[in-house]
């Protein structure tokens, strides 16, 4: 949906290349939402992570450092905002 919106986007395999805890903090800043939200609950690793809705974005970042699957995907980021693209058409609020 980004190629046909001429963007070529740069794709990163977080679980291939995982992000570390300043680098995800970075990415959850620019999400305009509360930090929980970049978190997929229902992973396996989610109970043993200790998180909560109220998690600190710290805690966050660490448990998802520790067990990437926890981050929530796709994450759409364009200069200093980033939108969770799930439906994919919230991409588009970026463009």
């Amino acid at each position: 949906m980004l190629r046909e919106n001429g963007i070529e986007p740069e794709i990163v395999e977080y679980l291939k290349t995982p992000l570390d805890a300043a680098q995800l903090a970075d990415v959850l800043k620019k999400l305009d939402v509360p930090p929980h939200y970049a978190v997929r609950a229902k992973e396996s690793p989610y109970p043993a992570s200790g998180l909560s809705p109220d998690s600190s974005l710290k805690d966050i970042c660490t448990a998802i450092a520790a067990e990437p699957i926890l981050l929530e995907r796709p994450i759409v980021v364009k200069n200093n905002q980033a939108i969770i693209a799930r439906p994919p058409e919230n991409a588009l609020k970026l463009l």
